[in-house]
Formats: C-alpha cells, sequence, structure tokens
C-alpha cells in the first residue's frame, strides 16, 4: 500500500486516549469503506446490552447470576447498597491487611515479619495476578516477593517451595478458590499445608483464603483459624477477577499501587461506554477483531507486546478472549462454532521465532502489535550501543520494521500503544479488553460469561479419578497379574484406552508392578 495512503488511513483511523495512555491504530486493517456503516446497527445493539449489563441484568439465564466486573472500580454503579457497601469494605480490608502485614502487626507464627507470597490458585485466580505481578513488580522495589502454584504438578510445586527455601517460615500463601473445591487449588494447598507441617511450621497462621461465602475453603478457613478471609462473589467471573480481592490482594501484599489500578479501569470504563465507535478504542477493538475474523473465528489473534514486562499479556488474553468467547451454541441456543485462538509471547523474541511465517506463510492470522513509549529509569535506557541509538531505539525498530514488513507482505495488524507502564496504564488495558470481549460476544451472538466446556472438563476429569479409584480397588482384590482389558472390566470401565493410560501413570511411579508383555498394550498388572 502506498506510503501516503497508509498516512492518510493513520490520520482517519487512530483513536487517541490521553485519558487512559493509549492510543489505537487500527488503520492496517483492510476494512472495506462502508464497514462501519454496515456494522452501526450490531454495534448499537452491543452498546445496549452492556449498558444493561452493567445496570445488573442477568448475563447468565441458566445460572441466574449477574455480571459485575465493572462495578469493582466504581462500586456507586452496582445495582444494590449492599454490594456497593461489600466491594468498598473488601478494598479497604485488603489495604489494611496489607498494611499490617508491611508494618509487621500480623507476623508469622514464629514471630518474624513475612518476607514472601505464595499464591495458590487456577486459570483467572493465577493468571491475572501472575501478569500483574510481573508487569508493575521489581526485586528492588517489592514489599514482598511473589510466587505462585499454578498448576497440579508436583515437580513445578517442589520448585517453587526450593526457592523460598529458609523463607518457608514468613511466607504468607494466599489460597483463591471461589467454590473452595476445584481439584488444582484444593491440591496445592494440601501440598503446602504438608510442607509447613514437616518443616514444624503452623499453616494455619500463615494462610488466607479468597472464596465464595460458605464453600468448603472458607470452612476450612474458619475452621482452622487462618489468618484472614476475603469475599468471592458469584457475579464475578474468574477471567475478569482481578479488581477484585483475588487479584488486588496479591499486588498490595507485593507493594503494588493497587488503587492506581482501579483508577486506570475506571477511567477506561467511563470511556469506552460512549457510542462514538470512532472514539472508543474497546469497541474498535470489537469491530477489528469481528473484521479480522469475518464474525467467525477465521484467523487468529497474534499478540506481539514489545517489552519484557507485558510478556504474560498474552497467556491473560488467552483466557480472557478463549474462554469467553469459544462457545458452540449462541444466545439461541442454536449449534455455531464461535471463537478467537490467541497466542503470543514478546518481541523482538518473536523476531527469531515465527515471524517469518508471519511474513511469508498461511495468512490466517491478524497481529496485535503492543508498543510502551517510556523506558523504565533504569542504567540500561540510556545507554547507546550502536552510534546513539539505545537498547529500547532497538526495539522499537525492530516493531516498528516488523509491523511495515507485515504490511508489504498483505497481513492485517492492530497497534496498541501505551504512553508508560505503571499500575495505572495496565488497570486501563484491563478494562480495555474485558469491555471489547463483551462487545464482540455480543456482535456474534453467543455468551461471553458462562464457560460449559470448561465444566465439561472437569467433569470428565472427575470421571477418570473415579476409574482410577475402582482400578486400584480392583487390582488391590485380584490374585494374580492382570490385562488392561481384565482391568477395564473389573473396573466397570467401557474406556480400555484410559484405563491403560492409567495404569501406565501409575507403574511408572512405582505405584503397581507391571509385567512386561510382547510391547505395552500386552503388559500386565499387580500390586
Amino acid at each position: 500500500m502506498d506510503i501516503e495512503i497508509l498516512w492518510q488511513r493513520y490520520r482517519d483511523w487512530l483513536c487517541d486516549c490521553p485519558e487512559i495512555g493509549v492510543r489505537l491504530d487500527i488503520s492496517r486493517m483492510r476494512f472495506a469503506d462502508d464497514f462501519f456503516a454496515r456494522m452501526s446497527e450490531p454495534m448499537a445493539e452491543a452498546y445496549s446490552a452492556m449498558e444493561a449489563l452493567e445496570k445488573g441484568a442477568i448475563a447468565n439465564p441458566d445460572e441466574g447470576r449477574q455480571v459485575g466486573h465493572y462495578w469493582l472500580r466504581a462500586p456507586e454503579l452496582a445495582p444494590d447498597v449492599e454490594m456497593t457497601r461489600a466491594i468498598e469494605e473488601t478494598l479497604a480490608a485488603v489495604e489494611a491487611f496489607a498494611a499490617s502485614v508491611h508494618n509487621g502487626i500480623k507476623k508469622a507464627p514464629g514471630g518474624k515479619n513475612f518476607s514472601d507470597v505464595l499464591v495458590i490458585g487456577i486459570g483467572g485466580s493465577a493468571l491475572g495476578p501472575q501478569w500483574v505481578a510481573d508487569a508493575l513488580g521489581h526485586p528492588r522495589t517489592d514489599a514482598m516477593g511473589v510466587c505462585f502454584f499454578d498448576n497440579s504438578d508436583p515437580d513445578g510445586m517442589d520448585k517453587v517451595l526450593a526457592g523460598l527455601g529458609d523463607r518457608l517460615a514468613t511466607t504468607l500463601v494466599v489460597v483463591i478458590s471461589k467454590s473452595g473445591s476445584t481439584p488444582e487449588t484444593r491440591n496445592g494447598m494440601l501440598v503446602a499445608k504438608e510442607e509447613w507441617r514437616s518443616h514444624g511450621l503452623e499453616f494455619a497462621g500463615c494462610a488466607v483464603a479468597i472464596t465464595g461465602e460458605g464453600s468448603n475453603l472458607d470452612r476450612i478457613a474458619l475452621e482452622e483459624g487462618w489468618l484472614a478471609r476475603f469475599p468471592m462473589w458469584d457475579w464475578v467471573g474468574g477471567r475478569t477477577s482481578e479488581t477484585s480481592a483475588v487479584g488486588l490482594l496479591p499486588a498490595a501484599l507485593q507493594g503494588l499501587d493497587i488503587r492506581g489500578l482501579l483508577e486506570g479501569a475506571r477511567r477506561c470504563d467511563e470511556l469506552t461506554r460512549s457510542r462514538e465507535t470512532k472514539k472508543n478504542p474497546a469497541a474498535l477493538l470489537a469491530l477489528m477483531w469481528f473484521h479480522g475474523t469475518r464474525g467467525r473465528g477465521e484467523k487468529d489473534m497474534v499478540l506481539l507486546p514489545y517489552r519484557d514486562r507485558l510478556l504474560l499479556f498474552s497467556r491473560y488474553l488467552q483466557q480472557l478472549i478463549m474462554e469467553s468467547l469459544g462457545k458452540n451454541r449462541n444466545l439461541q441456543g442454536e449449534p455455531v462454532s464461535q471463537g478467537i485462538a490467541v497466542y503470543g509471547n514478546k518481541g523482538s523474541t518473536d523476531q527469531h521465532a515465527y515471524v517469518q511465517q508471519l511474513r511469508e506463510g498461511v495468512d490466517n492470522f491478524f497481529v496485535t502489535f503492543v508498543d510502551v513509549l517510556q523506558d523504565p529509569a533504569v542504567p540500561a535506557s540510556e545507554l547507546a550501543v550502536e552510534g546513539d541509538a539505545t537498547s529500547s531505539d532497538f526495539l522499537r525498530g525492530f516493531l516498528l520494521g516488523t509491523r511495515q514488513a507485515l504490511t508489504e507482505a498483505g497481513r492485517e495488524s492492530i497497534t496498541l500503544t501505551v504512553d508508560r507502564l505503571d499500575a495505572s496504564r495496565l488497570g486501563a488495558l484491563i478494562a480495555l479488553y474485558e469491555r471489547a470481549v463483551g462487545f464482540y460476544a455480543t456482535l456474534v451472538g453467543v455468551n461471553a460469561y458462562h464457560q460449559p466446556g470448561v465444566e465439561a472438563g472437569k467433569k470428565a476429569a472427575a470421571g477418570v479419578l473415579a476409574a482410577q479409584g475402582r482400578l486400584l480397588q480392583a487390582l488391590a482384590e485380584a490374585e494374580g497379574p492382570l490385562s488392561v482389558m481384565e482391568l477395564a472390566e473389573e473396573a466397570a470401565s467401557k474406556d480400555p484406552e484410559t484405563i491403560f493410560h492409567l495404569l501406565e501413570g501409575l507403574s511408572a511411579n512405582g505405584r503397581i508392578r507391571r509385567s512386561e508383555g510382547h510391547g505395552p498394550l500386552a503388559s500386565t498388572y499387580s500390586l
């Protein structure tokens, strides 16, 4: 495309939002001249749906549940006074608890000040807090070190515990689970409890719960006398919970500016309520997603943030976008295949990884570049590495060069520019993408606020574990080694493949004995 035409499109379509420190450039998405006119009516419906949502409409008819993450940064907008009070009181409680830990009023059971925080969660209870911790934290300035259990992998948990080392006795544990029965979080909690016990340490005096009132976790924390309990409300989904206690407590303990985070999100919410689409960056994002995927998920979203601190941004957006939009039924219950696949790492690392394919391979994506204008105040920011150019100059050169190279190859891209990276700007990015997801969901007619596929996976996993229990019982009662098919029958399973995988895992870890046959499928097993 001609340079003069590109420059004119840039001037025509640049959405500059100084209130939140963000600029959105959609000029390199090749939408037709009449695209916005054609989409004006669907977009009007999206604005109305979002307005109803914020006023307290039931967003999940199958659960009878509201969706209120927008109220978390503007409590006065909550539909009833009790919700407003609960949000305000929880924020005050988070700040007071973090201050009491920092100033030594609340100490570890041995009498020393807490030094570290171990956050145990999964999905939105970990991805948001991890991203914020990585984006805003720094070992030189953090009030406390922060680490995470975010999987059920024993090796991963052991690695985190080894990293804590002698600081285990002064580590505060934050366990996050709305239901209190999420298996991965429960497993992490039990591993942590055993680690504390094996070192002769009191766990309850180091433990904090963020959970639903009356949940299994809430009862455990109450019965065992944990240090504190904070609420998770049923009207806040995990992937939109970063501005609730889920994200605010770990951030406050780390010493981050949670008021700034909330203020940035609040300002972005105000800005993106505007029905003037050309000045609404969330609406523009949603419309570009619709254009880029033809409203049918036909292309992937590649996120290329050009700062190390935004490394986890793509993982955070993977859950927010893919869990919200990946649906096989529309709002009328009709079968559809919706969703947008999201992937990305960071620039300029991606330059040496898969940009080759983006430029010359299959055209099945659109890119979102993320630039941060202001460099951090660190020595490397001022060091000239070639002539007068700094490392940061090279970074921006790589971004602009890659953007141009993709344009020359006919690839579409969006560029999101942030003036600096601080708590306020991060809050704005959170709110920007939350609202863009909500708008896009209306444009394609799906419910962004439920996750039946996730629940199906949980139920299937529970069935597998139940089969393993029956399998071990069958082995305990067997008089000799049994084959896969024999054990499948004994365990009342119609799925011998799953039984085989379970047997292989049990035998690899020394929990049962395997006798070799002619190939693994001919092996027999016994206790």
